[in-house]
């Protein structure tokens, strides 16, 4: 079966790497960042602003297309790529992290998650068969494979039991798929923070020869060091020649220390929601531009950077858009935001290829604009 994914690695530093994913719908230049469109949309940018910024590929969510408008009522329109007006390559998440979210709300069972969907009301029932028809009619370039989600923490015993239905499900997704050659499959590496299942787990998905792989089951409360040290675990244990990708992990220092261990793809909703509340990330540190310093601040809000919000708007205006509530405010927020993400990006990538040793000097960058919160 030919894969519609090639993964080429170009140059590594340390254990990051630097390469480029072919997909149906165009190239992605790794590590790469993924702005997070849930619904189709990422939330208040076109397909032009993200272009402009470089962004090769988004994310979208399976669960809830499927919930609305629908799986087959977007197939019939002509696929996700048309009804939501974007050529680049998009990737579905599977709806495995929404049923862990709703954990309250659902029944896992052997046939799949039964479920309250809040949106309706409705009870709907995901399965690993349903989760893979649901993608192909989106015609996305990647799919993930239906897994299970657990808490953390969680004892050996449920960490096993879900590590082993997760990869009963991925069997039953590879055997249900009718569109192998566009739309890949990828499969999620589980096992908790064991790491003998970790290991298990991940020699069994690359026996299958998948498309992709995700390392999963982090980010779920666990501390920091925990989730970077199982990422650091797990990345070495996966084919050097496939993707490896990180789902859910988002700020910039967390980024960069994950592209650092291994991973070529990241998503998160970070930067787009920090945007919708007012909250701001620059080359300076962070700042909340609600605040009332920035009152008669004439200053862009980063003057190292060269998107339309930071060339042609003052902290005073943006303050004052966001406490009129003019919608205006949270778009060029997030247009800032995802534009100074994909700069991280563009910089990792730069100093992976040329200049190895500055990929330290990237992460160090990346830890001063944590610890600092701007004047």
């Amino acid at each position: 079966m030919t894969s519609p994914l090639s993964f080429t690695l170009h140059a590594t530093a340390g254990a990051a790497r630097a390469g480029v994913l072919k997909t149906p719908h165009g190239d992605v230049h790794t590590p790469a960042f993924m702005p997070v469109g849930t619904c189709g949309t990422v939330k208040g940018m076109t397909p032009v602003d993200l272009a402009a910024m470089d962004t090769e590929m988004v994310l979208a969510n399976a669960y809830h297309l499927w919930v609305r408008p629908g799986h087959q009522t977007v197939q019939r329109l002509g696929g996700l790529h048309q009804f939501m007006g974007w050529s680049g390559p998009i990737l579905t998440d599977s709806g495995g992290f929404q049923v862990f979210s709703l954990r309250e709300m659902n029944k896992v069972t052997e046939q799949g998650v039964r479920f309250r969907a809040p949106l309706d009301g409705q009870y709907r029932t995901l399965s690993p068969e349903l989760c893979v028809e649901i993608q192909e009619a989106l015609g996305v370039d990647l799919a993930m494979a239906l897994d299970e989600c657990i808490e953390w923490p969680a004892d050996r015993d449920r960490v096993a039991r879900s590590t082993e239905r997760t990869t009963r499900w991925l069997r039953r997704c590879l055997v249900h798929r009718r569109h192998p050659e566009a739309t890949a499959l990828l499969g999620i590496v589980q096992g908790g923070f064991e790491e003998d299942l970790r290991v298990a787990h991940a020699q069994q998905l690359v026996d299958m020869d998948l498309d992709g792989y995700a390392i999963g089951g982090l980010s779920v409360g666990e501390p920091k060091e925990q989730l970077l040290s199982m990422v650091a675990f797990t990345a070495p244990l996966l084919p050097v020649d496939k993707l490896r990708y990180l789902m859910g992990v988002g700020y910039p220092l967390d980024i960069v220390e994950a592209v650092m261990r291994g991973v070529d793809l990241l998503d998160c909703v970070l930067p787009t929601r920090s945007g919708r509340f007012g909250q701001v990330f620059t080359s300076k540190g962070r700042l909340n531009i609600k605040h009332a310093r920035f009152r008669e601040d004439p200053r862009p809000m980063d003057d190292a950077c060269t998107c339309y919000a930071c060339r042609s708007f003052s902290r005073a205006y943006l303050r004052h858009l966001f406490l009129s509530h003019e919608i205006l405010a949270p778009r060029l927020l997030t247009l800032h935001n995802l534009t100074f993400y994909q700069q991280l990006m563009l910089r990792l990538r730069a100093a992976i290829t040329d200049d190895p040793g500055a990929v330290t000097a990237v992460r160090d960058d990346a830890k001063g604009w944590m610890e600092a919160l701007q004047d």
